[in-house]
Protein backbone atom coordinates (compact mmCIF):
# COMPACT_ATOMS: atom_id res chain seq x y z
CA UNK A 1 0.00 0.00 0.00
CA UNK A 2 1.14 3.52 -1.05
CA UNK A 3 -0.11 6.62 0.91
CA UNK A 4 0.93 10.34 0.12
CA UNK A 5 0.28 12.91 2.51
CA UNK A 6 -2.63 15.18 1.59
CA UNK A 7 -1.52 18.04 3.88
CA UNK A 8 1.71 19.44 6.02
CA UNK A 9 1.24 20.80 9.54
CA UNK A 10 2.84 24.01 10.04
CA UNK A 11 3.65 25.10 13.83
CA UNK A 12 6.38 25.99 16.48
CA UNK A 13 8.62 23.52 16.76
CA UNK A 14 11.71 23.06 13.83
CA UNK A 15 12.51 19.58 15.49
CA UNK A 16 10.96 17.17 17.51
CA UNK A 17 13.44 18.53 20.89
CA UNK A 18 10.99 19.82 23.26
CA UNK A 19 7.68 18.74 21.53
CA UNK A 20 5.26 17.63 23.96
CA UNK A 21 4.82 13.87 24.16
CA UNK A 22 0.96 13.36 23.44
CA UNK A 23 -1.64 15.50 21.97
CA UNK A 24 -3.51 18.26 23.91
CA UNK A 25 -1.23 18.34 26.87
CA UNK A 26 -0.29 21.78 25.67
CA UNK A 27 -3.51 23.05 24.10
CA UNK A 28 -1.82 26.67 24.14
CA UNK A 29 0.20 25.79 21.14
CA UNK A 30 -1.59 26.46 17.73
CA UNK A 31 -0.81 25.20 14.38
CA UNK A 32 -2.42 24.88 10.64
CA UNK A 33 -3.13 22.27 8.78
CA UNK A 34 -2.02 23.23 5.00
CA UNK A 35 -3.58 20.87 2.65
CA UNK A 36 -1.36 19.81 -0.64
CA UNK A 37 -2.77 21.33 -4.40
CA UNK A 38 -4.72 18.15 -5.54
CA UNK A 39 -6.73 17.87 -1.90
CA UNK A 40 -7.38 21.99 -1.59
CA UNK A 41 -10.61 21.17 -2.28
CA UNK A 42 -13.79 22.82 -0.26
CA UNK A 43 -16.29 20.24 -0.63
CA UNK A 44 -14.12 17.86 1.48
CA UNK A 45 -13.96 19.87 4.69
CA UNK A 46 -18.15 20.17 4.02
CA UNK A 47 -19.57 19.70 7.74
CA UNK A 48 -15.58 19.70 9.00
CA UNK A 49 -16.98 22.98 11.22
CA UNK A 50 -19.62 21.36 13.44
CA UNK A 51 -16.64 19.15 14.88
CA UNK A 52 -14.72 20.37 17.99
CA UNK A 53 -11.41 18.03 17.79
CA UNK A 54 -10.40 16.12 14.89
CA UNK A 55 -8.04 12.88 14.93
CA UNK A 56 -5.22 13.46 12.36
CA UNK A 57 -2.70 10.77 11.21
CA UNK A 58 0.45 11.14 10.36
CA UNK A 59 4.17 10.23 9.63
CA UNK A 60 6.70 10.39 12.11
CA UNK A 61 9.32 12.03 9.25
CA UNK A 62 12.36 12.61 11.92
CA UNK A 63 12.26 9.06 12.56
CA UNK A 64 12.03 6.28 9.69
CA UNK A 65 14.01 3.20 10.52
CA UNK A 66 15.86 1.23 7.91
CA UNK A 67 13.33 -0.91 5.95
CA UNK A 68 13.33 -3.93 7.48
CA UNK A 69 14.50 -3.40 10.53
CA UNK A 70 13.03 -2.60 13.63
CA UNK A 71 13.30 -2.76 17.11
CA UNK A 72 10.51 -5.13 19.53
CA UNK A 73 11.52 -3.46 22.85
CA UNK A 74 11.42 0.37 23.41
CA UNK A 75 12.52 2.26 26.65
CA UNK A 76 9.35 5.22 27.03
CA UNK A 77 10.77 8.65 28.66
CA UNK A 78 7.96 8.19 31.10
CA UNK A 79 9.41 5.43 32.85
CA UNK A 80 12.43 7.44 32.76
CA UNK A 81 14.36 5.32 30.13
CA UNK A 82 15.08 2.23 32.19
CA UNK A 83 12.77 0.42 31.38
CA UNK A 84 11.83 -2.05 28.57
CA UNK A 85 8.47 -2.55 26.86
CA UNK A 86 7.04 -3.88 23.87
CA UNK A 87 7.30 -1.35 20.87
CA UNK A 88 3.15 -2.33 20.41
CA UNK A 89 2.23 -1.20 24.32
CA UNK A 90 4.32 2.19 23.69
CA UNK A 91 3.16 5.15 21.66
CA UNK A 92 7.55 5.28 21.15
CA UNK A 93 7.72 6.67 17.40
CA UNK A 94 10.04 3.61 16.48
CA UNK A 95 7.08 1.34 15.51
CA UNK A 96 7.85 -0.07 12.47
CA UNK A 97 6.11 1.75 10.14
CA UNK A 98 6.50 5.63 11.65
CA UNK A 99 3.03 6.58 11.72
CA UNK A 100 1.15 8.48 14.45
CA UNK A 101 -1.95 9.52 15.48
CA UNK A 102 -3.03 12.26 17.55
CA UNK A 103 -6.15 14.28 18.41
CA UNK A 104 -6.34 17.77 18.05
CA UNK A 105 -8.87 20.85 18.77
CA UNK A 106 -9.82 21.94 15.78
CA UNK A 107 -10.36 25.70 16.23
CA UNK A 108 -11.50 26.88 13.12
CA UNK A 109 -11.18 26.56 9.44
CA UNK A 110 -9.27 29.39 7.70
CA UNK A 111 -9.01 30.21 3.89
CA UNK A 112 -8.87 26.55 3.41
CA UNK A 113 -6.61 25.68 6.06
CA UNK A 114 -7.49 23.91 9.52
CA UNK A 115 -6.07 26.00 12.60
CA UNK A 116 -5.66 23.44 15.23
CA UNK A 117 -4.55 23.60 19.05
CA UNK A 118 -3.01 20.75 21.12
CA UNK A 119 -0.50 19.27 18.58
CA UNK A 120 2.35 17.41 19.11
CA UNK A 121 3.82 17.88 16.06
CA UNK A 122 7.03 19.00 14.02
CA UNK A 123 6.92 21.76 11.62
CA UNK A 124 6.49 20.41 8.49
CA UNK A 125 4.90 16.89 9.72
CA UNK A 126 2.76 14.77 6.74
CA UNK A 127 -0.76 14.67 7.49
CA UNK A 128 -2.18 11.32 5.77
CA UNK A 129 -5.44 11.53 6.63
CA UNK A 130 -7.95 13.47 8.57
CA UNK A 131 -10.95 11.98 10.41
CA UNK A 132 -13.65 13.70 13.10
CA UNK A 133 -13.60 12.93 16.44
CA UNK A 134 -16.89 11.11 17.82
CA UNK A 135 -17.40 11.05 21.37
CA UNK A 136 -19.51 7.95 21.16
CA UNK A 137 -17.33 6.34 19.44
CA UNK A 138 -13.67 7.37 20.29
CA UNK A 139 -14.16 8.28 24.68
CA UNK A 140 -13.35 5.28 26.42
CA UNK A 141 -13.72 6.63 30.49
CA UNK A 142 -12.75 3.36 31.99
CA UNK A 143 -10.18 2.49 29.49
CA UNK A 144 -7.05 0.79 31.13
CA UNK A 145 -4.05 2.86 30.66
CA UNK A 146 -1.53 0.46 32.08
CA UNK A 147 1.96 2.72 32.74
CA UNK A 148 0.39 6.22 31.48
CA UNK A 149 -2.39 5.78 33.97
CA UNK A 150 -1.79 9.60 34.64
CA UNK A 151 -1.02 12.77 32.91
CA UNK A 152 2.01 14.41 32.63
CA UNK A 153 2.36 17.01 35.23
CA UNK A 154 4.58 20.36 35.31
CA UNK A 155 7.47 19.57 37.01
CA UNK A 156 9.80 22.76 36.40
CA UNK A 157 9.31 26.42 37.33
CA UNK A 158 10.07 28.37 34.01
CA UNK A 159 11.53 31.79 33.53
CA UNK A 160 11.35 33.58 30.70
CA UNK A 161 12.32 37.40 30.52
CA UNK A 162 10.45 39.50 29.49
CA UNK A 163 12.43 41.28 26.84
CA UNK A 164 12.99 38.12 25.09
CA UNK A 165 11.23 38.97 22.06
CA UNK A 166 8.16 36.78 22.27
CA UNK A 167 4.45 37.82 22.08
CA UNK A 168 2.51 37.01 25.27
CA UNK A 169 0.81 34.01 23.42
CA UNK A 170 4.48 32.61 22.24
CA UNK A 171 5.58 32.78 25.82
CA UNK A 172 2.40 31.19 27.44
CA UNK A 173 2.43 28.30 25.07
CA UNK A 174 6.55 27.93 25.69
CA UNK A 175 6.46 28.06 29.44
CA UNK A 176 3.63 25.31 29.62
CA UNK A 177 5.82 23.03 27.30
CA UNK A 178 9.06 23.23 28.86
CA UNK A 179 7.52 23.22 32.50
CA UNK A 180 6.54 19.86 31.16
CA UNK A 181 10.70 18.91 31.10
CA UNK A 182 11.40 18.05 27.82
CA UNK A 183 14.91 17.07 28.63
CA UNK A 184 15.62 13.70 28.77
CA UNK A 185 15.30 11.39 31.66
CA UNK A 186 19.26 10.76 32.01
CA UNK A 187 20.13 14.18 31.79
CA UNK A 188 20.60 16.60 34.77
CA UNK A 189 23.53 18.97 34.11
CA UNK A 190 22.64 22.33 35.24
CA UNK A 191 25.65 23.81 32.94
CA UNK A 192 24.36 22.01 29.83
CA UNK A 193 22.71 24.58 28.02
CA UNK A 194 19.95 23.01 25.80
CA UNK A 195 18.80 24.44 22.20
CA UNK A 196 15.46 23.98 20.27
CA UNK A 197 13.59 25.72 17.41
CA UNK A 198 10.90 27.49 18.03
CA UNK A 199 9.04 29.75 15.59
CA UNK A 200 12.29 29.79 13.31
CA UNK A 201 14.66 30.96 15.96
CA UNK A 202 17.11 29.78 18.06
CA UNK A 203 15.76 29.06 21.45
CA UNK A 204 18.49 27.87 24.36
CA UNK A 205 17.57 27.31 28.07
CA UNK A 206 18.99 26.06 31.18
CA UNK A 207 17.73 23.90 34.24
CA UNK A 208 19.02 23.47 37.71
CA UNK A 209 17.16 21.71 40.35
CA UNK A 210 13.46 22.52 39.76
CA UNK A 211 13.99 25.90 37.75
CA UNK A 212 14.20 26.69 34.02
CA UNK A 213 15.50 29.67 32.62
CA UNK A 214 15.23 30.62 29.15
CA UNK A 215 18.79 32.13 28.36
CA UNK A 216 18.39 33.46 24.74
CA UNK A 217 16.11 33.66 22.07
CA UNK A 218 17.31 34.53 18.27
CA UNK A 219 18.60 33.62 14.98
Amino acid sequence: MEITPIAHYRGSFGSKFCIPRQSLLVEELEGRIVFEDGFRVREALRGLEDFSHIWLIWGFSANKPAKGSWQPTVRPPRLGGNTALGVFATRSPYHPNSLGLSCVRLQRIEDMELVVSGADLADGTPIYDIKPYIAYADSVPDAACGFARESPRAVLNVIIPDNIGLSEKQKAALAKVLALDPRPAYQDDPSRIYAMKYDGKDLRFKVSGNILEVVSYGD
